[in-house]
């Protein structure tokens, strides 16, 4: 790869030196045979601007080349024009000189080629080749004088418009030409490019043919279009064909265009200011259009950037997920048979004491492992803002209440008070979503009671009535281990530990703060904490809530009893079967399984099922497919609500088991207590029951 580079470097400036070598030849030609003055001195001069453009752009041997180029170019041109060699070889020395001052300018001040590819940068380039032009005139104006005594003031006018005007126009010009961002931009046909040049040659020529009546101010539009059309490049293209077609034009008196009522110096000072005022008005305007094509592509590269990095983002949050689901699935198959077989030798009535209390520390392990699994699905709903809210009228403090309860052994387990404290004037019922307040209190409550050895707990609520809306602030006091200051703040962040120590020595996954955070957010309240390390922590949530009304709920009919109901188990694991089969048959129901998904829908058609608890990842057939080929079945069997009982427990899973036609979701490890209020549920229904209640 270097080497190819190296070569395609080295054949551009091969490229570039054969260029600016015919070039400097057809300009030094140009500007002493065709715009020459009575005292000889050519009113463009362009060569000088393109051997400085060659220095600046050209390296090593090819710029001494070029170099060469030029000095035979010029002393051959000089002595060929009737030039005697003293005066081409002072010329010709002091253009060289010229050259090399700009050159040596550009790599003090821009440490390399100039851009031409702003209008601050057209405007700098002048301001420093015009006095170095100044200077080359005035010590070429001087050594004539004081050698062969010619006008000073003239011959220095002359020489200075001579040199600031080729350098002006010729030397941004060229480098806007051998720019490779320029040539990028605007890049049109050949066609296009040829005819735009020939429309600026012929409406040129029209204005400077002494035969036509029309100004010369009609090279303007062309010019323009020819920027607007191809940009800097066509630009300066268009300025030097006008130069090259106008000034022969004119310096020969052919055309009464440009002042020539005046004589000849009056209309080559004219021409010359007319081909800088083009010059920059049409640069100026390509510039410009450069610019805004270049933005217009920068915008259109970082939006492909954007989209790939969303792409890629969208790619990872897909993995993260994917790779969440496994893990989920792979850690719930098995405790659901740690938890299952726990469930149901802790309903044995044969265990001695010892094997009991071991029985109920699996159970409380298992229990545990669950809740750090639920949290971490807990907090992928919250990331991905599928938490909803389903605010119902609720008592604040018959939650706390119920909430402090649920709690109340656990801490007495440990020795500790847990105490309630309510103050509450309003006692009314406030739109709340119960679920999810009493999802974050236990949370709270559960941290209260691990992190506090001795003492006691305070669960405290305050309601202050309001005008519209009632403040509420619960409190979970606690003596415990307290928080440094410098801590608190990392708290309600995700997989954050004020303790290393301390969460090593009770465990937890660092998300149950977060989720609460997240929850009371969503809530649109505030949660906080205030603690001293040794003394014990507070934390606190303050929610606003209108009061309302109690729902009045129709009486629902008696659902039918477990112990009632025809029930398909379909599932592939042999150990799942069996906690399946034993659970339900605890409460009398009548159990049949299925080990796919296509005996269960063989089997659907055949019997008559109150309910199928469905699992999904199967052989033959999943769970899916089998619960859409079972709704599309002729008769009742296709009426048979299924419930999905699966590892499967992330929001998008659980949207496809709804999808497919599940009217419910059980988690696995599957807990007795949801596993009957789900069976009891759905055996008899209320009208228009929702499966996402």
């Amino acid at each position: 790869m270097p080497n190819r580079l190296a070569q395609q470097e080295h054949r551009r400036q091969v490229a570039t030196l054969l260029s600016l070598s015919a070039a400097l030849i057809a300009s030094l030609a140009f500007s002493e045979y065709l715009t020459r003055s009575s005292l000889g001195v050519a009113a463009f001069w362009p060569a000088n601007a393109l051997l400085a453009a060659g220095l600046i752009t050209l390296g090593g041997s090819k710029r001494v080349a070029l170099g060469a180029v030029f000095v035979a170019a010029h002393l051959t041109v000089d002595l060929m024009v009737g030039d005697g060699l003293a005066r081409a070889a002072l010329y010709t020395t002091v253009d060289t000189l010229e050259a090399v001052a700009i050159w040596g300018l550009c790599r003090r001040f821009w440490g390399g080629p100039p851009r031409i590819r702003t209008l601050r940068s057209l405007a700098l380039l002048p301001a420093f080749t015009t006095p170095v032009a100044a200077i080359a005139a005035l010590l070429c104006a001087g050594v004539l004088t004081l050698s062969s005594g010619e006008p000073f003031l003239r011959n220095l006018l002359d020489w200075c418009l001579r040199g600031a005007l080729g350098q002006a126009v010729a030397l941004p010009a060229t480098l806007v030409l051998l720019d490779a961002e320029h040539r990028r931009s605007f890049q049109r046909s050949w066609r296009e490019q040829l005819s735009m040049m020939f429309g600026v040659g012929a409406i040129t020529l029209l204005c400077a043919h002494p035969a036509s009546g029309a100004p010369p101010f009609l090279i303007f539009p062309m010019a323009l279009l020819a920027a607007y059309r191809l940009g800097a490049r066509g630009a300066a293209l268009a300025s030097l064909i006008v130069a090259a077609i106008a000034l022969p034009v004119a310096m020969s008196g052919a055309s009464p265009r440009f002042n020539a009522i005046l004589g000849p110096t009056a209309q080559a000072r004219t021409i010359q200011i007319f081909i800088l005022v083009l010059f920059y008005t049409c640069l100026a305007a390509g510039l410009a259009l450069a610019q805004q094509d270049r933005l217009k592509r920068l915008l259109l590269r970082r939006e492909q950037l954007t989209r790939a990095a969303r792409a890629r983002a969208l790619a990872a949050t897909d993995a993260k997920t994917e790779f969440l689901a496994t893990m989920s699935h792979e850690i719930r198959t098995p405790l659901n048979s740690v938890l299952g077989f726990a469930q149901l030798l802790a309903a044995r009535d044969d265990l001695p004491p010892d094997a009991r209390r071991q029985i109920n520390l699996i159970d409380s392990a298992g229990a545990a492992l669950l809740t750090v699994v639920d949290d971490i699905l807990d907090f992928s709903r919250v990331e991905a803002g599928l938490i909803e809210l389903l605010p119902q009228p609720t008592s604040a403090a018959a939650l706390l209440r119920d909430t402090v309860a649920i709690m109340a052994p656990e801490a007495r387990a440990k020795g500790l008070a847990l105490k309630l404290d309510i103050i509450d004037p309003v006692e009314a019922l406030h739109d709340l979503d119960a679920d999810r307040l009493r999802q974050v209190l236990i949370n709270l409550l559960n941290n209260a009671v691990k992190f506090t050895d001795e003492g006691r707990i305070d669960a405290r609520l305050i309601v202050e009535a309001g005008d519209v809306e009632d403040r509420l602030r619960f409190e979970i006091i606690d003596t415990g281990v307290g928080i440094e200051l410098d801590k608190q703040a990392l708290l309600f962040q995700r997989f954050a530990r004020a303790d290393s120590s301390m969460s090593r020595l009770h465990g937890g996954a660092g998300l149950g703060l977060a989720i609460c955070r997240a929850l009371v957010d969503v809530m649109g309240g505030r949660i906080g904490v205030d603690s001293v390390p040794g003394r014990g922590s507070c934390f606190w949530i303050e929610l606003t809530a209108p009061t309302v009304e109690p729902l009045v709920v129709a009486e629902r009919p008696k659902a039918a009893t477990p112990g009632a109901a025809r029930i398909l188990i379909v599932d592939d694991h042999p150990i799942n079967l069996e906690i399946g089969v034993a659970l339900l048959t605890l409460v009398g129901c009548e159990v049949d399984v299925a080990e796919n998904g296509q005996q269960a829908v063989d089997k659907a058609a055949a019997g008559d099922y109150d309910m199928i608890l469905m699992d999904i990842h199967m052989p033959r057939m999943d769970g899916l497919q089998a619960t859409r080929a079972i709704k599309a079945l002729v008769g009742p069997s296709s009426r048979t609500p299924i419930i999905a009982m699966s590892a499967d427990a992330l929001p998008r899973q659980v949207e496809r088991c709804y999808a497919a036609g599940m009217v419910d979701h059980i988690a696995k490890p599957v807990q007795r207590e949801v596993l009957y209020a789900k069976v009891e549920r759905w055996l008899n229904p209320p009208p228009q029951a929702d499966a996402r209640d």
